[in-house]
């Protein structure tokens, strides 16, 4: 019996969540042989789950070229939306603009090339629901998981109905949303969904509990999303953003330890390369020491959380009545839930509340608490 090469130990390593051996076997493997596309997609997956997002794209652009040689236009579509994806979350937007711009015309040269066309309404729909629009969310959302099953594929699945569940927590559908990211969840646990959207899926669904106050769900799935990034230990991606989830659980039970040592190991996470955990990391670290007293170690977690490009609200405005500065207090938080979304707007309604009680202004209180 032969002895296994690089490539079957770093198959072996991708498929038992061992991330940097399956980086170091496929990378071996690649250099000294030609390896499939499906491998070279699996290097690049693996590097994105450690952080190393610049060589994740290098890589996942090599196994698009792959696909393409392979004259496997569905696998080609698949890299090139991911692509775009992952440098839209690099905040490189010319390139992910160009690389959807490929998937779209390789898409119209053959529309019936797998789910490819479905990959590229997620973008679409993301930025309707960013920009508070649910109802355009919803229906992006819709159309692409058409396209989903109609090939069967598990992750645009995955990823089309949860957007379909936050698309109705936004609209004033809590109920509705919430028991549709359940039935994820239970595809995402099973281990239905390959790593990178099974991580997007994990992280959304909690912050979803959180607007939607569901706190019995959301302790049931960090406690599952703790058990996920247990089985992954050298996995960077998703781990910043579960120990900032763990530090906001903790803050509501007033753990105070406990909620500064999730923080800090969020942090840690995020600088190693979670970049969508940095705002969360910073923010629960800024409200734990709010809550304590310590103000001026409050305000530059905050300063920290606002230089990802999101308003540290509503922690900020109640950091400023902790200061006696009233009218600034209602000033920004005005103007953060004027701005907000509606499951934004309805998470920031006890700030406000208090902040206009105590600026005397008991009409505006009376209005918010109803």
């Amino acid at each position: 019996m032969n002895a296994p090469t690089a490539l079957d130990r770093g198959r072996a390593a991708y498929q038992a969540h061992r991330w940097s051996e399956a980086i170091a076997e496929l990378g071996t493997a690649e250099h000294d042989d030609a390896v499939a596309p499906q491998d070279l997609e699996q290097f690049a997956t693996a590097l994105f789950l450690v952080g190393r997002g610049a060589e994740g794209v290098d890589a996942l652009t090599r196994a698009h070229e792959a696909y393409l040689g392979a004259d496997d236009p569905s696998g080609a579509i698949r890299c090139a939306a991911w692509l775009g994806m992952e440098l839209m979350s690099l905040g490189d937007r010319a390139r992910s603009a160009g690389w959807f711009a490929r998937a779209q015309r390789l898409v119209e040269v053959d529309p019936a090339a797998g789910p490819g066309q479905g990959f590229l309404l997620i973008p679409e729909a993301l930025g309707a629901l960013y920009a508070g629009d649910g109802a355009r969310a919803a229906d992006a959302f819709e159309r692409a998981a058409e396209f989903a099953h109609r090939f069967g594929d598990p992750d645009l699945i995955a990823l089309s109905h949860l957007g379909q569940g936050q698309a109705k927590i936004m609209i004033g559908d809590p109920e509705a949303g919430l028991l549709m990211l359940d039935e994820i969840m239970v595809a995402v646990t099973a281990g239905e969904t390959s790593p990178l959207p099974s991580g997007i899926v994990y992280c959304a669904v909690l912050q979803c509990c959180r607007l939607a106050f569901d706190l019995r769900r959301a302790h049931e799935w960090t406690r599952a999303l703790d058990h996920w990034c247990e089985a992954r230990p050298d996995m960077v991606a998703f781990s910043g953003q579960c120990q900032a989830q763990r530090a906001a659980l903790f803050v509501l039970h007033g753990a105070w330890s406990d909620a500064l040592a999730a923080a800090a190991s969020a942090q840690e996470r995020s600088a190693r390369g979670d970049r969508d955990g940095h705002f969360s990391a910073w923010y629960q670290d800024g409200e734990v020491h709010r809550l304590l007293g310590e103000l001026d170690v409050a305000e530059a977690s905050y300063e920290q959380a606002a230089q990802t490009g999101f308003q540290p609200q509503p922690g900020l405005a109640m950091l400023r009545l902790a200061q006696g500065r009233t009218k600034l207090a209602q000033s920004l938080i005005r103007a953060a839930i004027d701005s907000a979304d509606p499951a934004e707007r309805r998470w920031m309604l006890p700030a406000v509340v208090e902040i206009e009680l105590a600026a005397g202004d008991l009409p505006a209180a009376r209005k918010v608490a109803d």
